[in-house]
């Protein structure tokens, strides 16, 4: 499957998951009221049936109000919990007892933890995600959980620092950005919501049951405090109907998914070692994944299974996953591993050298092959990242870490090369920053200068953390800023305008996350697809206009549509092009897959790439809420 298939087989997974809900809502209200009419609807003429239709129309209201309130509970519980999730990933780790990870850290596991994540979120083309570790976890475990990339986190235990090497800490990692890619992180948060739902009747009954035997106390129950306490014992025991339905639900979404990132995280790293040697080490240790904090709501999106669980166990065991990746894998190989890690005492010390991925697959530039690379990790790609990710200043890297100076990272970003535009520029930073925010851009530039073309995305998506945790007020400011910056010479280039769009969209989506998936055709917004192409078509041949429509014929007859062109011109091209992307963000999957085939054949139509194509073309796809991995030319 490729991503488009991979996120329609996600959106129909949720909706499974909303049936699901409904079913195991309709038993529990059934359980529940059947409970209500046992121990309150009992008929006082002992020649009256309980489930006589007499005594049912006698009970009716009662009856009713149960499965009405009922179901209310459940419904507005699973509301509230998903509601409270809506702070991202970061809410979740929290939850758990996770530490975000301090941007000025000494401590070498930490960094090395820091950098990996760096380069594979570089390689996939996606936001670097924040990162928390769960510090009194000694269990091989981790998780990504977030709404979408903009909100995501990625969060391991101290165990895995501790116990992985760094090929096995990046097997694992990959495994959790294919969550991110696939679109699994929203399905598992909204599990954690609707699992919460079924469960919120035991919980109710657990309370019903201690408040009636505190109150109760040794005193003799009238009828009225026994039926009471009938109700709350009944209710603990419907709870348990909830929890097989929770975790038969969590199971039966869980174990395959599990088993595609696990290949999904071969295919990224192209050393398959690693991540065996990741499970292997779970099996092997004594503390395997299991984790102290409580699992119960979060054991799907657990990198390994949470507790000791054997029913409806979340993930598929520990042998099956690795002889998945290593077919002739022999369960003796653990005894040996035990018994070298005995005799190690493993320091838990970062690995002295990197284990790069070798191999890979880079497409060349084909069509199909761009395609196929979107929402995925190829080998050489990684690498590249992983040498790119390596040559960035490290003052820079450290700007873009820290809160307080990945504003000015991301303003540096913008400054322009003539002496009259970049005195403007700083004015208009001292004016909307004051006198410390132009000074800290100041700084920047003049020890470092400005980043090279290479260099300005990997440090803008650094800052995208940092950039997040500031304040609504001063995201908005930031944001005014940005747009005065690219326009102080009265023109937008296609890098500023992918800055832009990059600034306004992951801001936007990190505060407020939606479902990035529409259900328009393409027929319905041609002219806004003629605009992206012509903007492609005119950017990668500026002084060429029959060149400039060849391309944008060739993108357009990838399309089943017909437009006239409407090229860019240097007023209000921006804002055109905004809005035309902004519909085409409505798209259902495969249109959008469609789409994004007329672009990559608009730009490779002469074999070549500018710069700027490649620029609008990453901007386009973060619009509509498709990770574009790098794409080199040459």
């Amino acid at each position: 499957m490729d991503f488009f298939d991979r996120q329609e087989h996600s959106h129909r997974m949720s909706r499974w998951l909303v049936l699901l809900f409904i079913a195991a809502v309709v038993a529990i209200v059934a359980a529940t009221t059947l409970l209500v009419l046992v121990v309150m609807g009992q008929p006082q003429d002992p020649s009256i049936g309980l489930f006589s239709s007499a005594n049912l129309q006698r009970q009716s209201g009662l009856l009713l109000a149960t499965a009405f309130g009922a179901g209310l509970a459940m419904g507005l519980a699973s509301l509230f919990r998903s509601v409270t999730l809506r702070g991202g990933g970061g809410k979740v780790a929290r939850e758990l007892g996770g530490q975000r990870l301090d941007a000025d850290t000494r401590d070498p596991q930490l960094q090395q933890l820091q950098n990996v994540v760096e380069e594979i979120a570089l390689a996939a083309g996606v936001p670097v995600p924040e990162i928390y570790v769960l510090e009194d976890e000694d269990g091989i475990n981790a998780f990504a959980a977030g709404y979408s990339p903009a909100d995501a986190a990625i969060a391991v235990t101290r165990g895995t620092l501790d116990k992985l090497d760094r090929a096995e800490l990046q097997g694992v990692i990959a495994h959790e950005f294919s969550h991110i890619l696939n679109g699994d992180m929203r399905l598992n948060i909204r599990l954690m919501g609707l699992v919460f739902g079924i469960l919120v009747l035991a919980i109710i009954g657990q309370r019903i049951l201690f408040g009636s035997l505190l109150v109760g106390g040794g005193r003799r129950r009238n009828n009225g405090a026994a039926a009471i306490l009938a109700i709350g014992v009944g209710m603990v025991a419907i709870g348990y109907i909830g929890l097989f339905f929770g975790r038969w639900i969590k199971a039966a979404v869980a174990r395959q998914r599990e088993s595609l990132a696990d290949a999904s995280a071969v295919q990224f790293t192209r050393h398959p070692e690693g991540i065996a040697g990741a499970l292997k080490k779970i099996a092997v240790y004594s503390e395997g994944a299991q984790l102290q904090a409580p699992t119960e709501q979060v054991n799907h999106m657990l990198f390994g299974e949470g507790s000791k669980r054997r029913m409806f166990a979340t993930h598929p065991p520990l042998v099956e996953r690795i002889r998945a990746i290593e077919p002739d894998f022999d369960e003796q190989e653990l005894t040996t591993l035990a018994e070298r890690l005995r005799k190690t005492h493993e320091p838990g010390e970062p690995e002295p050298t990197s284990s790069r991925s070798t191999g890979g697959g880079a497409a060349p530039f084909d069509v199909d092959a761009l395609i196929d690379r979107i929402g995925r990790v190829d080998g050489q790609t990684l690498a590249m990242a992983s040498t790119l990710s390596e040559s960035l200043p490290g003052a820079l890297m450290h700007a873009a870490r820290g809160v307080d100076t990945a504003p000015a990272l991301a303003l540096l970003l913008l400054l322009g090369g003539e002496e009259t535009v970049r005195s403007r520029q700083l004015e208009a930073i001292h004016t909307r920053l004051g006198e410390s925010g132009q000074q800290r851009v100041l700084k920047l530039l003049d020890s470092h200068g400005t980043p090279t073309r290479a260099q300005r995305l990997p440090l803008l998506d650094a800052a995208l953390p940092s950039l997040k945790r500031r304040s609504p007020a001063q995201l908005d400011t930031f944001a005014a800023l940005v747009t005065e910056l690219s326009e102080a010479d009265h023109q937008i280039s296609p890098f500023e305008f992918l800055l832009g769009q990059i600034l306004r969209g992951y801001l936007r989506d990190a505060q407020q996350p939606s479902a990035h998936s529409g259900h328009a055709r393409l027929e319905q917004h041609a002219g806004a697809a003629a605009t992206t192409l012509a903007a492609l078509a005119h950017f990668g041949h500026p002084k060429d206009r029959s060149a400039a429509q060849a391309a944008f014929d060739a993108g357009q007859a990838q399309l089943a549509t017909k437009a006239e062109p409407t090229w860019p011109n240097q007023a209000g091209w921006s804002e055109r092009l905004r809005d035309a992307l902004e519909k085409l963000d409505t798209l259902a999957l495969q249109a959008k897959k469609t789409l994004i085939r007329a672009w990559i054949a608009s730009v490779l139509h002469d074999r070549t790439a500018a710069p700027a194509e490649l620029e609008l073309l990453r901007a386009f796809c973060i619009s509509i809420h498709v990770p574009m991995p790098p794409v080199h030319n040459g």
